[in-house]
């Protein structure tokens, strides 16, 4: 393969192209590399930890099925970033979740989930944050996800999720509404 244009991940590059020849080698190495960062973003979207490790393991098939067509135009890590964020956003809408705007009553339930999360975990556990936003309403958890830390627009949120941008405004407004609710309730468990 030539190029006309600068890599911009020489080292992604050759060890991508390693990958799509089938080195087991490279393979293990690459899985090695982003298996835990792109763990951490599989567990903002997942209900649980083994839902989280089965989108793991759906995303990286993808990666590596699809290897060959990264080009070293931006990082590998990049790459394989929007893989696992497509196939993490691909399994909402295969399950279904309800996007659309929740009820108190949804909500009125959620937050006795919370609760009673809450009395389970114990203050010095790592995964204390993750437990928590699990504990969100699976719509709240997508917006808040692809807004704050994705950095997606509304507009790009709806489109990927099927909803009106309306939607994923209220969305996010209630997600805030009730992170700062469980943050209120685990200050006072301190």
């Amino acid at each position: 393969m030539s190029h006309t244009h600068p890599l911009h991940d020489p080292e992604g590059f050759a060890l991508a192209k390693a990958c799509h020849s089938g080195e087991r080698q490279a393979q293990h190495a690459l899985w090695v590399r982003y298996k835990n960062r792109m763990f951490g973003l599989c567990l903002r979207f997942a209900s649980s930890r083994q839902e989280a490790e089965d989108l793991l393991q759906d995303s990286f098939v993808k990666v590596f099925r699809d290897i060959g067509q990264y080009r070293g135009e931006g990082s590998l890590e990049g790459w394989v970033r929007r893989i696992v964020l497509r196939t993490s956003i691909e399994h909402l809408q295969k399950k279904r979740i309800d996007t659309g705007v929740i009820d108190d009553t949804k909500l009125l339930r959620a937050l006795s989930d919370v609760d009673l999360a809450l009395g389970d975990i114990e203050s010095d556990e790592p995964g204390r944050l993750v437990s928590l936003l699990q504990q969100l309403p699976p719509g709240f958890r997508a917006v808040l996800n692809l807004y704050v830390i994705e950095e997606r627009s509304h507009e790009e949120i709806a489109r990927e999720l099927g909803i009106s941008v309306n939607t994923s405004k209220s969305q996010l407004n209630r997600a805030k509404a009730f992170l700062r609710r469980l943050a209120d309730k685990t200050l006072l468990l301190l």
